[in-house]
């Protein structure tokens, strides 16, 4: 889902224009990063928490040449989903009206929901 479709969709539940929606979600949006920046959690009942961990600096090698590169330190946002969350994702096709077994998304198969990498991190190296 993209930033668009979910304005659509609070627009749509919550009978707003799509310019009140998008504005809503704005502030959402920045409030969750204000808060992570000021150094505070962030938990949503039944969804999950959010969370800036920090990563300490580090070596690690530059994949092209193989050279030696220092890492330095940062903070890195995280999120933890919820244990409601976590069942709702793990229900059986057939207890959720929005996930038929014939829906495209389980169609596609295990190819499809892995595209994109892993998330473009290197290990460190030991």
């Amino acid at each position: 889902m993209t930033k668009a479709e979910l304005v659509e969709d609070v627009a749509r539940a919550a009978e707003l224009t799509k310019k009140d929606a998008e504005r809503l979600v704005e502030i959402v949006f920045e409030s969750i990063i204000e808060t992570l920046n000021h150094g505070e959690k962030i938990e949503l009942r039944g969804f999950g928490s959010f969370r800036v961990r920090e990563r300490g600096a580090r070596r690690g090698r530059n994949p092209k040449t193989g050279d030696p590169v220092d890492i330095p330190a940062k903070r890195v946002p995280y999120f933890k989903p919820g244990k409601e969350l976590k069942e709702l994702i793990n229900e059986e096709p057939d207890a959720s009206a929005s996930s038929s077994p014939s829906s495209p998304a389980n169609d596609a198969g295990p190819a499809a929901q892995t595209e994109g990498g892993e998330g473009g991190q290197t290990p460190p190296l030991m």
